[in-house]
């Protein structure tokens, strides 16, 4: 993983890579000013222009030095600098210098690359710009270009496409490193050196035929199939590089970010500019980072002097009167988390707050005392044993007697999640004691069929003294219940919740529809709060944190959104909360000591047994009288 928080360092340890730029840097007066830059590029192009083998010499500094390249002859695009020019030098940042090198590095060595960053810190242009400089100097380069939609790739005279801004930067290069070049729509072609640069869209069978020397995938988070994409990019090229903000865990950016792929962090607070003032609070107490900085700021239309009279805002956060001003622009807290503080947990609705997962964290979870797996009777499902191993699926916080059984005063309930067994996603169970709502065991294992899984969870059940079963009765539930009501009949049946009577059908099993998903989690992440629910694992508290709010106001885990699974069971991450939230839903039916019991089974009026219990009713009504 790669941060650019120590990019002052980065920053000198490249320095021999660009000695040209080094050079300029350090003997060109006001060279990374702008008048200086730009008084020095003038004699640069005047030179150029005048003088062929100077032109020469020029262009191959340019192509050993993409650093001086861009320092010295790369023009950018700002509309929001009116009513000044909108067309500007790029001068680099400290912070960019390590990012060009990071980009180029990739492309050279070939590996993907994966840049998290706030918004408008100059990302998308830096990828562009590495992209064009290969495209100039380096012949039968092939780069392709992707967005969500064509129009962002390709549409004429809108700075806001890719392409635009790639000829903006080729058509204001001086004559004598302008290449000569062929553009159509969605391909340019240098005609000196046969580079290309193609663009297309995020659908999952982009570019599946092609091969390219590296592909730039921009605004990865808002890309509707991402996961598609991953894979139809994979076997293209050894270098994609993926651009974007955070839009939620939701996304196949944020579960990419959370793997081995190389990573970027491009933040607000390397922006000299917006981290003029950088100040953050620890414990209440103020600290104030650019301690150089003094003079008058403005937020939110009032203007005060820093430090002396600023309204400091001491919330533990990275902030600067810029960063204070954007908060008071923004919408919603959400869209700060978004856009600026690379947080993509915030940067959705988070369905469980942190700071209560991480209270459980410090106060209830704790190492399981015993940790193995259940053997039983493959026919009958009766337990025989507890062997400890330490890699096992079952998790115990409850020692079994010397004889190997859960003590007798336990009533358990045992709430079920379960999944395809193909390895992409655990089916999990959970025990919880329906006396004190303590987590007692967990069970977690990714490669289990589901008519396995039956046998497995009666077993835990008749173990913990005939404990309640409840489990997702959807999806792969239906072939685990089928094989689990042969053999157990302890079990949750289910009911119309919607109902006042709340009455009890004869299908057993939970149904996790969406409305019933958010009743179940409901009542988990209050149990939660309230402590009528005691959570043990680890594995299992942290798992709360991946679950968010949709845009479809569903609720979901990250990793559900962005599996890869062939089986579809994308319903089935998050599995430990799955299971504890029913297991929770069970303690909520019977912990105040409330019985459930099967429903009743409605006899044929004209069958032996209805005439017998007539025949016996009457009879004892005769007695009686």
């Amino acid at each position: 993983m790669n941060s650019l928080t120590n990019y002052q360092e980065k920053s000198a340890a490249i320095k021999d890579k660009y000695p040209f730029y080094s050079w300029a840097c350090e003997n060109i007066d006001g060279y990374k000013g702008r008048s200086g830059n730009v008084e020095f590029r003038r004699k640069c192009i005047e030179k150029g222009v005048s003088n062929r083998d100077y032109a020469q010499e020029l262009w191959v500094m340019c192509s050993r030095d993409l650093l001086f390249w861009v320092n010295t002859f790369v023009m950018t695009y700002d509309p929001r600098l009116v009513p000044k020019s909108t067309v500007v030098p790029f001068v680099t940042y400290p912070f960019q210098d390590v990012a060009f090198d990071d980009i180029k590095s990739a492309i050279e060595v070939g590996f993907d690359e994966l840049t998290e960053k706030s918004r408008d810190m100059g990302a998308s242009w830096m990828y562009l710009l590495v992209y064009v400089w290969f495209f100039c100097f380096r012949p039968y380069q092939a780069f392709r270009m992707m967005s969500r939609t064509e129009d962002l790739v390709d549409k004429r005279d809108d700075p806001d496409c890719l392409f635009w801004k790639v000829l903006f930067t080729i058509k204001h290069l001086p004559g004598f490193l302008k290449p000569n070049f062929d553009y159509t729509h969605l391909h340019l072609k240098n005609m000196d050196n046969n580079s290309t640069i193609d663009g297309c869209t995020t659908t999952s069978d982009a570019a599946r035929g092609g091969r390219c020397t590296s592909m730039l995938i921009d605004e990865f988070a808002a890309v509707p199939d991402g996961n598609g994409v991953l894979r139809s990019t994979r076997d293209v090229t050894r270098c994609r590089v993926f651009n974007s903000t955070h839009k939620g865990a939701g996304t196949a950016f944020y579960g990419l970010s959370q793997g081995k792929t190389k990573k970027l962090v491009i933040h607000w607070s390397l922006h000299p500019v917006k981290a003029r003032g950088l100040y953050y609070s620890k414990n209440g107490e103020l600290i104030i980072c650019d301690t150089g900085f003094k003079g008058k700021v403005v937020v939110n239309g009032e203007e005060y002097d820093f430090p002396d009279k600023y309204p400091f805002r001491l919330d533990g956060k990275v902030r600067s009167p810029w960063y204070d001003n954007e908060c008071d622009r923004a919408v919603h807290p959400m869209e700060i988390a978004q856009e600026l503080d690379i947080d993509p947990f915030a940067a959705d609705f988070q369905y469980f707050h942190g700071d209560m997962i991480a209270q459980i964290e410090k106060e209830d979870v704790r190492p399981p005392y015993l940790q193995g797996m259940l053997e039983f009777d493959e026919d009958t499902c009766e337990p025989l044993g507890f062997a400890e191993a330490k890699e096992g699926p079952l998790r115990l916080w409850v020692n079994p007697d010397a004889y190997g059984h859960i003590p007798n005063d336990i009533e358990a309930a045992c709430g079920i999640d379960i999944a395809a067994g193909t390895g992409a996603s655990n089916s999990a169970a959970t025990i919880v004691s329906l006396k004190t709502g303590e987590k007692l065991a967990e069970y977690a294992s990714a490669w289990i069929k589901p008519e396995s899984y039956a046998k497995v969870a009666v077993a835990l059940c008749k173990w913990f003294n005939g404990a309640y079963m409840i489990w997702d009765g959807g999806g792969h539930g239906r072939t685990f219940g089928d094989t689990a009501i042969k053999l157990y009949r302890n079990v949750y049946y289910r009911r119309n919740e919607k109902s006042i009577t709340k009455r009890v059908s004869d299908i057993p099993g939970c149904f996790l529809n969406p409305d019933e998903k958010k009743s179940v989690l409901g009542g988990y992440r209050r149990a939660l709060k309230d402590k009528t629910f005691t959570q043990r694992s680890h594995e299992a508290n942290q798992e709360c944190l991946g679950y968010v709010f949709t845009a479809g106001n569903s609720i979901e885990h990250s990793s559900a959104v962005n599996t890869v699974d062939p089986s579809g069971a994308r319903d089935n991450h998050g599995d430990r909360v799955i299971a504890d939230a029913l297991a929770n839903k069970a303690l909520e039916l019977l912990g105040s000591g409330n019985k459930v019991t099967e429903p009743e089974k409605k006899m044929p009026a004209n069958c032996y047994a209805a005439r017998r219990k007539e025949y016996e009713k009457q009879l004892k009504a005769g007695k009686e009288w």
